[in-house]
Formats: structure tokens, C-alpha cells, sequence
């Protein structure tokens, strides 16, 4: 009996090293599909766009033969499927071509200006979360009482009035009259070039290397922005919260915890409340992978030099290139948060493993 024990345990033990080659060659396919769809896609919209590339570069008024030039320059005479070709193979190197914009290179465009759409997402979503979860669970607790209908208002608000009029109406309120916080951008002028760019996130880099002023200054400046997106956040994240702790409230196992006589606080965040985690990551991550893509409104009304911004100026000035390079980078954030969101589910629900 303990011969024949051994090939099984041996069995288990050898078939976890190709499990997990598995999960890894699956994971490796799905992005590398991911990925290529979502370049491809980018870049086919990029291409039939009445935009033409080449008079962005060249001006309306060049001759013909200066045309021609800049058209075989680009790759355009060849076939659709070659230019694509071309454009992955140097995207994969690290290559999204010039901006005719800046005359930079697309890659250190969206390297300085993706940190300041970050570092405003994040903080929006970290506020919409320790705001948006708390209420949502209270709302639920209070169904029908006042404390209830104030969270639906509320998150009725935030969800549906325009981003863009709520940051106009601060502007007007908190800069424009009662000069309680400073206005439009990232930072003022005079402090503008103290702090050298090490991670583009002004708020660590001035940390770091000891410029409170600078740090100060940039965190005043974050409150108003990052306040309007925080108020989208946390008026989806309160309702999802709400109605998923109502669903797990009129579960049989809730009424059966009361009964055994555990505190109200245990039967909310012990027991409803673990249950809703994996809904609610996935709520998170969809609002936060929002935030980093449509936070647009919110950079044009409060003059936020991120990729939002650099986006809809480069579409503006029929800047492919920079339209291009800054979707993708969107798009593999979007995918990247949810694979995290996928980790942080196996860790929370053991059933997912």
C-alpha cells in the first residue's frame, strides 16, 4: 500500500510545475492577443480618419513634390496590413514614432505626461473608496431612513451631473471667490523647474528630495481636481456597495449570525461585507481604469497637463502618432488593471483558486 501511494503523491507533485506553465502560457496568449487587437484596432481608426498626417507636418501650402515626399516618408503608399506591421514591430521596441505636436518622441511625451493623470486618478479612487464603501454600507444597514435617501442623493448627484460644470462651479467658488485653494494646473510657475522629474510624480519627487514648498504647492493644487473625480468614484462605488449589501442582508446566513447573538458590527463586516469584496474589486477597477481614461473634462477644465489632455490636443492637431501611442498606453493600463483585479480576487475568495 505505501509503494502504490507513491506514483499518486508523485503524480500531484509533478503535475503543479505544468499547471502553473499552463496558467503562464494561457496568461502569456491572452495579452498577447490583447495587445494586438487593441493596436490594431487603434491604429486602423488612426489611419481612416479624415486626418491627413501628412499636411499636419507639411502645411496646406507645400508643394506637391515636398507632399509626395513626406507621403513615401510615412510608409502611407504601402498596404494597410504592411503599415501595421511596421507600426507593432515598432511599438514593441519601444518606438510610437514623432509627434508633430511637440517634436518629441510619442514615448517621452506620455512618460511626462502620464505620471499627472496617475497620480489624479489614484487619488480620486483612493478617496472614492474610503468615502463611497463606508456610505454604501450604511445606506444599506439604514434602508429607508434618512440616512439612506442621503447617500442615493448624493450618489444620484455625483453620477449624473456633468464632471465638467461641477469643476467650473468649484473654480468659481473655492478660487474665484473665496481664494481658499489656488486655480488651474499642476503647479505654480515660480516653482516650476525646482524639482527634477525622477518618477514625473510631483508629489514623491518633491517628497523626496525635501522641497515641502514645491510639495505643498502641488497637493493644494490636486485638491480641486482630484476632488471632482472623487465625486464620480465614490457616487458608483457608494450605490454598487449599496445594492450589493442588500442582496447579502437578506441572505439566510445574516439572520442565522443575529440569532447565534453576534454583534451587529460582526454580522455587517465579518460576514455581508466579505462577501461583497469580490464585486466591489471589480468595481474599483473598472472605476479607477475610468478615471485614467476619461478623466479628459477634468484635465481641460482645470488646465491638468496629462494624457487626457495630450490626447484630445494631439486629435485636434491631427497628431496620429501621439493619438495612437497615448490610446494604447490607456488600453494596456485598462488590461493591467484587470489582471490585478483578477490576483486580488484568488486572494480574497479562496473559492476562485
Amino acid at each position: 500500500m505505501a509503494h502504490s501511494g507513491n506514483p499518486i503523491a508523485g503524480t500531484g507533485t509533478g503535475s503543479s510545475p505544468r499547471l502553473l506553465i499552463a496558467r503562464a502560457a494561457n496568461l502569456l496568449f491572452t495579452l498577447s492577443l490583447t495587445f494586438v487587437g487593441l493596436t490594431a484596432i487603434t491604429f486602423i481608426i488612426g489611419r481612416v480618419m479624415p486626418a491627413d498626417p501628412v499636411l499636419a507636418i507639411v502645411g496646406d501650402r507645400a508643394p506637391k513634390e515636398v507632399y509626395e515626399a513626406m507621403y513615401l516618408k510615412l510608409g502611407l503608399d504601402k498596404p494597410l496590413i504592411q503599415q501595421y506591421l511596421i507600426y507593432l514591430v515598432n511599438v514593441l521596441q519601444g518606438d510610437f514614432g514623432k509627434s508633430i505636436m511637440t517634436t518629441r518622441l510619442v514615448l517621452d511625451d506620455l512618460i511626462r505626461f502620464f505620471p499627472a493623470t496617475f497620480e489624479l486618478a489614484s487619488i480620486a479612487t483612493l478617496a472614492g473608496i474610503f468615502i463611497g464603501v463606508p456610505m454604501g454600507v450604511v445606506a444599506a444597514v439604514r434602508q429607508g431612513r434618512l440616512t439612506d435617501h442621503i447617500v442615493r442623493v448624493v450618489g444620484l448627484i455625483g453620477y449624473s451631473v456633468p464632471i465638467f460644470w461641477l469643476g467650473l462651479m468649484a473654480l468659481l467658488v473655492f478660487y474665484a471667490r473665496l481664494e481658499w485653494l489656488p486655480g488651474p494646473g499642476r503647479i505654480e510657475v515660480y516653482y516650476d523647474g525646482i524639482v527634477d522629474p525622477i518618477t514625473g510624480f510631483i508629489l514623491i519627487d518633491s517628497a523626496v528630495q525635501g522641497e515641502w514648498e514645491v510639495f505643498n504647492n502641488a497637493l493644494s493644487h490636486l485638491v480641486l481636481p482630484a476632488a471632482m473625480l472623487a465625486t464620480y468614484a465614490l457616487a458608483y462605488i457608494a450605490r454598487m456597495t449599496r445594492s450589493f449589501m442588500l442582496d447579502q442582508l437578506s441572505q439566510e446566513y445574516v439572520i442565522t449570525a443575529r440569532v447565534k447573538g453576534l454583534s451587529e458590527l460582526a454580522v455587517i463586516w465579518r460576514h455581508a461585507f466579505r462577501n461583497v469584496l469580490v464585486q466591489l474589486i471589480t468595481i474599483i477597477g473598472l472605476t479607477y481604469a475610468s478615471l485614467l481614461e476619461g478623466s479628459v473634462l477634468t484635465e481641460t477644465v482645470f488646465a491638468w497637463p496629462g494624457i487626457g489632455q495630450y490626447i484630445t490636443n494631439s486629435l485636434f492637431n491631427a497628431d496620429m502618432n501621439a493619438v495612437i501611442g497615448g490610446t494604447v498606453v490607456v488600453g494596456i493600463c485598462f488590461v493591467g488593471i484587470n489582471m490585478i483585479s483578477d490576483t486580488l480576487y484568488r486572494l480574497v475568495d479562496p473559492r476562485v483558486r
